[in-house]
């Protein structure tokens, strides 16, 4: 015959409160206000279990379908832990204090890890994530069929950024890309910019093909002059390459990330071009403290805005307040001085 094991459950803390197993698991899950528990009898419940020093049983609650105040944080890449400079740093602070605020734990879900430093949720042969009642998905990567297959189970879960998976209609919190390209523009376009060039990482992906897309919208709008899209990598960035912008007759840049704006910024460098006095630049992302664009003018990305913003939308999933489709998005900052100036006369 098994030991009884000595941790207190809720027919100890129904013993000591004075009330039924069933009252104690209705306050316990969070529904005693449905269920016209009165304020007395769920402080007395607590307060035993409080005395008691009871902890839910987070994985006997999780198979039961029942909420246990567990949310998870899961990406598809290697990302914790994280410096305080480093791109995901702010997202998950915004999650976490959310999370504090709203008296909610958080699960890392690290485990599942592959050997090759990408992550499955199914690494296992099963969701490992249902030990959280939700959860938050970030990084640049991820797994289609997965996530597919993470909606047909009805699991809850929000993304951080824009995704368009199929078959899925899962919530996600977005940045207003296109309105901070388009204030970006209008800036240049004001000063006398006509030959803008958008420099860009080689990649295809979602948020930055919705700010290429705006880009060349609003350069439309603002009579520039059409330029072919410079996607690259910040290795690729020379004086050559730079030369070859400014014989073209470019007088801005707009740089998709803050890497791109720092090749910029050594190319121009080592070609003795002075920013911004004979090359504005823009860059859409806000660079970390000691770069060396970091007086440069950017357009900040609400990262924390939109990690604490994804910990609301998920516990608003998981009450039904709504709908799977919701989607959120958050204006970036408005675009900061340092790196742009009049049109120079070539």
């Amino acid at each position: 015959m098994s030991q009884r094991s000595d941790r207190p459950g809720q027919r100890d803390i129904a013993r000591l409160a004075g009330v039924s197993q069933a009252v104690v698991s209705v306050v316990l899950t969070g529904k005693a206000e449905t269920k016209r528990i009165t304020p007395g009898i769920q402080e007395k419940v607590r307060a035993a279990a409080t005395q008691l020093g009871y902890v839910p049983d987070v994985a006997a609650r999780s198979l039961r379908g029942g909420r246990n105040g567990l949310l998870g944080v899961h990406t598809f890449e290697r990302v914790f832990p994280v410096r305080a400079d480093d791109y995901y740093h702010e997202f998950l602070a915004g999650i976490e204090e959310k999370a504090v605020e709203l008296g909610q734990d958080l699960v890392l879900f690290s485990s599942t890890q592959r050997p090759d430093g990408t992550r499955s949720i199914y690494a296992n042969g099963s969701n490992r994530l249902r030990l959280a009642d939700g959860a938050i998905i970030l990084g640049l990567e991820r797994n289609d069929a997965e996530l597919e297959r993470l909606a047909a189970e009805g699991y809850p879960f929000v993304f951080i950024g824009r995704r368009d998976v199929p078959g899925t209609s899962a919530p996600y919190v977005a940045a207003d890309y296109p309105a901070a390209v388009a204030g970006a523009v209008r800036a240049l376009a004001d000063l006398g910019h006509r030959q803008v060039a958008y420099v860009g990482n080689d990649v295809r992906r979602a948020p930055q093909e919705e700010r290429r897309t705006a880009f060349a919208e609003h350069g439309r709008r603002s009579g520039l002059a059409p330029q072919p899209d410079a996607l690259t990598t910040p290795d690729q960035i020379t004086t050559d390459w730079l030369a070859g912008q400014l014989g073209n007759g470019v007088t801005a840049l707009v740089a998709e990330t803050f890497e791109l704006a720092e090749a910029v910024a050594e190319a121009a460098k080592r070609h003795g071009c002075e920013v911004p006095a004979e090359l504005s630049v823009v860059c859409l992302d806000s660079p970390p403290t000691g770069s060396v664009v970091a007086g440069w003018s950017y357009t900040a990305i609400p990262r924390r805005e939109m990690g604490a913003r994804s910990i609301a939308l998920l516990l608003a999933l998981l009450d039904g307040a709504l709908p799977a489709g919701h989607v959120e998005v958050i204006a970036c900052d408005p675009l900061t001085e340092g790196s742009v100036a009049p049109a120079p006369h070539r």
